[in-house]
């Protein structure tokens, strides 16, 4: 386990993060800014560090190739006042670990921070395959940790959907992602899920591809979507019974908060469309 910095001893975002780590019993020490996390950096080591809310990202990317010349495999973490397309690809470029801008969920800032502390097996976890603002492709590694990294930056990457329907939009995306981690490639980290994310002047757009055999419908007795009208808890007594986690409303949840979704013959790449015009009207 190793040690978290936290930018920021002054803001209270900084220091609800800081609290919830020191509340699981994670070593993390606070830096006062920029220069005196660098003076840390030279005199311990840290295997996160997590930027100011106060700061920019291309700040905090700056930041960071300075703080790699110290500690070459520390983990980034940047919470930043806004970001742009520009900025997010920048971000993934660079190897960051995760990326927030307001509104931040200490809390869940926090978890992903004491994820990145305990995992030495992230630098190869993400493979950017193309990137420009409005067309990301990723390869990512079948592992729960490396879905939550991925959310946080396809939640950047939505920004210009009004609140609700974004957070439909990545709801519906976390499901579909972690299904295809889950049922096509069982987590195996040695498994790669390919993910797409489009932004055009009409529609977002995410295409997810899992390296899986697909499925048939009639064959989704685990999901919700499967059950019978009038057992709407059917599957979660089979997932019980097989061991799997708990879940299996995927298909059903994003199905009913995006506008469409569509999946190939064989089931194992979907696509999830969220229209920007009804999402303004």
């Amino acid at each position: 386990m190793s040690r978290v910095l936290v930018i920021g001893n002054q803001n209270q975002v900084s220091q609800e993060i800081g609290d919830a780590l020191a509340a699981a019993d994670f070593p993390m020490e606070y830096a006062a800014g920029e220069c005196d996390a660098l003076q840390r950096l030279r005199t311990r080591s840290f295997g996160v560090v997590i930027t100011s809310p106060d700061s920019a990202v291309d700040e905090d990317l700056a930041l960071l190739e300075e703080m790699r010349l110290i500690r070459p495999g520390v983990k980034c973490i940047i919470m930043a006042r806004h970001s742009t397309p520009d900025e997010v690809v920048a971000a993934l470029r660079a190897r960051v670990f995760a990326c927030f801008t307001p509104p931040f969920d200490t809390r869940d800032i926090a978890r992903i921070a004491r994820g990145a502390a305990s995992d030495s097996q992230w630098r190869d976890d993400v493979q950017v395959l193309s990137a420009r603002p409005g067309w990301v492709s990723v390869r990512v590694n079948c592992r729960m940790i490396t879905a939550e990294r991925l959310m946080t930056f396809a939640n950047e990457f939505s920004m210009q959907l009004p609140e609700v329907n974004r957070r439909d939009m990545m709801q519906a995306f976390r499901e579909i992602l972690l299904n295809a981690m889950e049922h096509g490639a069982a987590f195996n980290p040695e498994q790669v899920v390919e993910v797409t994310a489009v932004r055009t002047g009409r529609a977002l757009v995410f295409y997810i591809r899992d390296p899986g055999s697909g499925f048939r419908r009639e064959s989704l007795a685990h999901a919700a979507i499967a059950n019978p009208a009038d057992d709407p808890v059917a599957h979660i007594m089979l997932r019980e019974k097989e061991g799997m986690r708990p879940g299996g409303y995927g298909l059903l949840v994003a199905a009913g908060t995006v506008d469409e979704l569509l999946y190939s013959e064989i089931g194992n790449e979907v696509l999830l469309i969220k229209y920007l015009d009804s999402a303004e009207a």
